[in-house]
């Protein structure tokens, strides 16, 4: 079993961190840039679930990406309840990251994947471990049992681990959904299954 985190790039110009995690939480890392590098190295994984930090949908009663009145999804609101900090879709940067998110889900779920946003800086809020600086990043995740992860990675390919993880307690069960399920979800994980994680996911199979 095999599962994928992606801190998708609002630009394919810009790296997007890609990260592979398999059943025993071995990490693979790496950045990638353009919808079609992402899509074929997804094909070659061969994931179970695919997660990204992008939104992947506009806000009810919105039906593009253009001015409106409406600007947070439920799960947005969810997030703000929480006092977890986030960009919302509307302003500027983020519009073009939801435009190519959304579109990146749809190729992805006409290829037969299934998909679910994350947001990795609100699950490190969640999971009590740091945002930043990259070293305290690091650490926290090595502490929840991913390994083969070194000290050169950027902060994209740290927050893609960070998805990747949200991803194998999503499969696993141990997360909480933000938000309507019409509308989309955010998935997080649920921090109360998670104590010892190494114990509980090791060898742990589909």
């Amino acid at each position: 079993m095999k599962v994928v985190g992606i801190d998708l790039a609002g630009s394919t110009k810009n790296a997007s961190g890609f990260c592979i995690l398999d059943e025993k939480l071995k990490a693979s890392v790496f950045c990638l840039y353009s919808d079609r590098e992402i899509i074929n190295e997804v094909k070659k994984v061969k994931p179970v679930i695919i997660a990204i930090d992008a939104p992947l949908s506009l806000p009810l009663g919105r039906k593009n990406l253009r001015k409106s009145n409406i600007h947070f999804r439920q799960c947005d609101i969810a997030l703000r309840k929480l006092k977890i900090k986030f960009f919302p879709i509307t302003i500027r940067g983020m519009r073009k990251l939801t435009a190519r998110g959304i579109k990146l889900k749809k190729k992805l779920n006409e290829l037969g994947y299934k998909v679910i946003e994350v947001y990795p800086g609100g699950a490190q809020d969640m999971l009590e471990i740091p945002r930043k600086p990259n070293e305290l990043l690091l650490k926290g995740l090595k502490k929840l049992g991913i390994k083969n992860l070194n000290r050169n990675l950027t902060k994209d390919e740290l927050d893609a681990v960070t998805c990747a993880f949200v991803g194998f307690c999503f499969v696993k069960k141990r997360y909480i959904a933000l938000g309507n399920k019409k509308e989309g979800l955010i998935i997080m994980p649920d921090k109360s299954q998670l104590k010892n994680c190494q114990k509980q996911f090791s060898g742990m199979r589909k």
